[in-house]
C-alpha cells in the first residue's frame, strides 16, 4: 500500500469553502468519517510535526470488555474494524462481537456495555464488529443506532439500554426488507442518519453459486419510531426506471448490487449518496446482459422519501468486482470562478469522479472510451467505460510487459516467461477462462485488482488547502473463470482461484 497525494493535479483552479461540510468540530467525532459529508477532517492542531514524535500510548482496551468476557470465553472475528464516535466527552464503538461499548476517552475506562439480546448465538456473545454507529438527536431525544446480526437497534447513549418505544422493543428486523429471496441479513459498515431518517445498506456475496439472488436494497426507518419509511430498489423491478438495462428480464432473478460501504448525506439539500456495488455474479455476466443499473452506480436520493434525484453508473456491466467501495466525499469548491457543491467518489480503478452533488453533472468531462472485449462464451461486455478527464488516476492502471521487473537480465527473462501464462492488457481487460495445456493461460492479470485503488477506507479532504488525500492499494489480481458444473450451479462460469 502506498499513500498518494492528489493535490494540484487533482484540484486545478479550485478554491474551497469551509462551510462545505465542516469536518469534525471542537474535538467531537459524531459521524464515522468526521461529518455527514465523509471528509474525515478535523481542524485540531495540538498534534503537529514538531511534537508528533513525543506521542505515547495512554491506554489500551481489548476488543471485548473483560467484564463481558469474564462469564465465558468469547470467540470473535479478527476483522476488528470499528471507528468510535466521540459525543459529549464519551467514546462509543462497536466491540469485537458487534455490541456497543461506551468508554472514557482520557482513561479508556468503561462507562457501559450494551447487553446482548437473549436467544442469540452463544447467548448473544457471538458476532462481528461493524465499522460505524450512527447518532441522532432532536430536542430532548438522543439515540445511537447500531446494526448487529439481522437487527437495527436504537440505544440510549446515557445507559446503553435499548429504546423500548422504538421499533419492536428497541429494534427492527432487517432481513424481511430484502425480499423473499433473502435467507439472511448482515452488514459490515453500519447505518447513517439524515434528518429524521436512519438508512441501512447490506453486505452479501457477489460471487454466489446460482444466478437467482436477493437484491441488496437500501432500507430507511423513522428515527423517532422505527417505522419503515422507504426502500430503494438497487435492481429495478418491472417497469421501474433502469429495468431496461437488465436485458432479457434479468432483473427478475439477479441480485446483490448492494450498499456494503458507507453512506454520505447533505442535510441542507436533503440528499443521501449511495455508493453501490457489483451484481451477481461479479466476474461473469452472461446471464445479465446490459449495463445493469444501479450496480456500480453513485445514486443520490431524497432522504425523506428515497426518491432518486440523479445517478451516474461508474462501471457498466461489471466483470471486475469494481464495487464503489467508499463513502462519497462532499465538498464545496470553486472551479474557474464557478462555485459548486460537489461530491467526489473514489474508486478501485484509482479514479476520483467529481460531480455537482445537486444534479449529478460532471464537474470535468467524463468520456466513454472503448475497452477490450471478452472471449468467454456467452459474455457480452459493455463496449465503453467512463473515464474522468480530471483529476488524473492516482495509481497504476493496466498491465504491459514494460511493467515487469528488469533488475537483472535473468530476472527480466524469467518475468517475461511467467507472464506468458496470463492475459494482460489495459484496464477493463475482462476475466478469462483458466485452462491447461500448451499455450493456455491461467486468467487475466487485473490492475488495479478487486481490492486495489481506493478501497473502503476511501479518502479524506482538507477544506483549507483543497487537497484530497487517497490511500491507494497497488495490488494486481488474477481474474480467472472456471466452467460451472451444471450439477451444482446454473451459472455457465464461476470465479476461479482469484489469486
Amino acid at each position: 500500500m502506498r499513500t498518494l497525494l492528489c493535490a494540484g493535479l487533482a484540484f486545478v483552479s479550485v478554491v474551497t469553502h469551509p462551510g462545505a461540510q465542516g469536518g469534525a468540530r471542537s474535538g467531537e467525532w459524531r459521524w464515522h468519517s468526521g461529518d455527514l459529508g465523509s471528509t474525515k477532517y478535523a481542524a485540531l492542531d495540538q498534534i503537529n510535526k514538531d511534537n508528533v514524535s513525543t506521542l505515547r500510548i495512554a491506554w489500551r482496551r481489548p476488543a471485548v470488555d473483560p467484564g463481558l468476557a469474564a462469564a465465558r470465553p468469547i470467540e470473535f472475528s479478527h476483522d476488528f474494524r470499528a471507528t468510535p464516535l466521540m459525543i459529549d466527552g464519551v467514546l462509543y464503538g462497536s466491540n469485537g462481537i458487534g455490541l456497543v461499548e461506551a468508554f472514557h476517552p482520557g482513561t479508556g475506562r468503561t462507562v457501559w456495555i450494551q447487553q446482548p439480546a437473549a436467544g442469540g448465538p452463544d447467548d448473544g456473545l457471538r458476532g462481528n464488529s461493524t465499522r460505524a454507529l450512527a447518532y441522532w438527536t432532536s430536542e430532548s431525544e438522543r439515540r445511537l443506532f447500531v446494526i448487529r446480526g439481522e437487527y437495527l437497534t436504537a440505544l440510549d447513549p446515557r445507559t446503553g439500554s435499548a429504546v423500548a418505544t422504538w421499533g419492536a422493543g428497541g429494534r427492527v428486523h432487517l432481513k424481511p426488507g430484502l425480499g423473499p429471496r433473502a435467507s439472511s441479513y448482515q452488514s459490515s459498515s453500519g447505518p447513517q442518519v439524515c434528518g429524521d431518517v436512519v438508512m441501512v445498506g447490506a453486505q452479501m456475496t457477489d460471487a454466489p453459486q446460482t444466478r437467482t439472488q436477493p437484491p441488496g436494497d437500501v432500507q430507511a426507518f423513522d428515527a423517532r419510531t422505527g417505522k419503515p419509511r422507504w426502500t430503494f430498489h438497487v435492481v429495478p423491478q418491472a417497469g421501474e426506471f433502469g429495468s431496461e438495462t437488465w436485458e432479457r428480464d434479468s432483473w427478475a432473478y439477479s441480485g446483490q448490487a448492494n450498499l456494503w460501504s458507507l453512506i454520505s448525506a447533505d442535510e441542507e439539500l436533503g440528499l443521501a449518496y449511495f455508493p453501490l456495488t457489483s451484481a451477481t455474479n461479479d466476474m461473469y455476466g452472461g446471464h445479465r446482459p446490459g449495463n445493469n443499473l444501479f450496480a456500480n452506480t453513485l445514486v443520490a436520493v431524497k432522504c425523506a422519501t428515497g426518491e432518486r434525484v440523479w445517478h451516474f453508473q461508474i462501471v457498466h456491466h461489471d466483470l471486475w468486482d469494481y464495487d464503489l467501495p467508499a463513502a462519497p466525499i462532499l465538498v464545496d469548491i470553486t472551479v474557474d470562478g464557478r462555485r459548486i457543491k460537489a461530491v467526489v467518489q473514489v474508486t478501485k480503478q484509482a479514479f476520483a469522479f467529481v460531480f455537482d452533488r445537486t444534479n449529478g453533472a460532471p464537474v470535468w468531462p467524463i468520456e466513454e472510451r472503448p475497452v477490450p472485449g471478452s472471449d468467454t462464451p456467452g459474455e457480452r461486455v459493455s463496449l465503453t467505460q467512463p473515464f474522468p478527464t480530471k483529476p488524473p488516476p492516482f495509481d497504476r492502471q493496466g498491465v504491459t510487459v514494460d511493467d515487469l521487473i528488469d533488475f537483472t537480465p535473468e530476472l527480466r527473462a524469467e518475468a517475461l516467461q511467467l507472464v506468458k501464462q496470463y492475459k494482460i492488457g489495459p484496464m477493463f481487460t475482462p476475466p478469462s477462462i483458466r485452462r491447461d495445456g500448451p499455450g493456455a493461460t491461467k486468467g487475466t492479470v487485473q490492475l488495479p485488482g478487486s481490492v486495489g485503488g481506493a478501497d473502503w477506507q476511501g479518502a479524506a479532504f482538507d477544506p483549507d488547502s483543497g487537497r484530497l488525500y487517497v490511500s491507494s492499494i497497488t495490488g494486481p489480481f488474477v481474474a480467472d473463470l472456471i466452467k460451472g458444473d451444471p450439477a451444482r450451479t446454473d451459472l455457465d462460469y464461476l470465479p476461479g482461484r482469484r489469486a
